[in-house]
């Protein structure tokens, strides 16, 4: 994969908390954690649900973006959560854990079934007997792409730092499941416009689960959203959770 600087520049990844809140997502993986006492957080970014989920817990929080990282670390509670730089596909840290959680859609960053093969084998590497994994990805049944033009995806914000940004994409489809898009913020103070190019992949609910089996993992619910909705062909996204098999 080629370095997305949407996640790797520090001035763009300056964005990535106040443009993505996630909170249905922190409340429902905060819920199945339950009893957890480890949690690993592999595509952690700048840590929001690893603090959140370490109140009590032994985390740690994996990230092969070492900008999204150092906001990590900077997060009030940071210094409760053991950061690792490395990638989800390759990492083995020698010890398992009760909760794997993979959230923030990280799962369409793996453009190939080899690569998302590659992430679950890491799940089913470090995940312990009776512990749980949880992932999201997109269902391209919905088509999401087509809601990421300029006309349709311009929003103005208001930054801490740098005031009113005007946002917005603008998107490609590759192949029939792999998107390119692009990323525009414009400050309004300066004029000055950052962008950021990325390329994430849209594979079907039955690509994941035949990935999940091979990888020696079983599902036990599919959610449809982070409201715990079944997974429907109308549901936004597919949400595995489930176990060792």
């Amino acid at each position: 994969m080629t370095v997305d600087l949407l996640y790797h520049d520090p001035a763009l990844v300056d964005f990535y908390d106040l443009m993505n809140t996630g909170d249905a997502e922190l409340r429902r993986c905060m819920a199945l954690a339950g009893e957890a006492r480890s949690v690993l957080d592999l595509g952690c970014g700048t840590g929001q649900l690893a603090v959140a989920l370490a109140d009590g817990r032994a985390v740690v929080g994996v990230d092969p973006a070492a900008a999204m990282l150092d906001v990590a670390r900077r997060r009030p509670g940071g210094d409760k959560v053991h950061w690792v730089e490395a990638d989800a596909r390759t990492v083995r840290l020698g010890r398992t854990f009760d909760l794997i959680v993979l959230t923030g859609h990280a799962f369409q960053v793996f453009l190939t079934q080899e690569d998302r093969l590659a992430v679950l084998r890491t799940i089913a590497a470090h995940l312990a007997p009776g512990g749980h994994f949880l992932f999201d990805t997109r269902n391209p049944k919905i088509e999401e792409w087509r809601e990421w033009t300029p006309e349709r995806s311009q929003e103005t914000v208001q930054h801490p730092r740098f005031g009113t940004v005007k946002s917005w994409n603008d998107v490609r489809m590759d192949a029939v499941d792999v998107a390119t898009y692009w990323t525009y913020y414009e400050i309004a103070a300066t004029g000055q416009l950052l962008t950021a190019k990325s390329k994430i992949a849209f594979p079907s609910q039955e690509e994941v689960a035949s990935a999940i089996e091979t990888a020696g993992l079983a599902v036990e619910t599919w959610f449809g959203d982070w409201q715990g909705g079944a997974c429907t062909p109308t549901a936004r996204e597919i949400i595995p959770f489930g176990r060792l098999r």
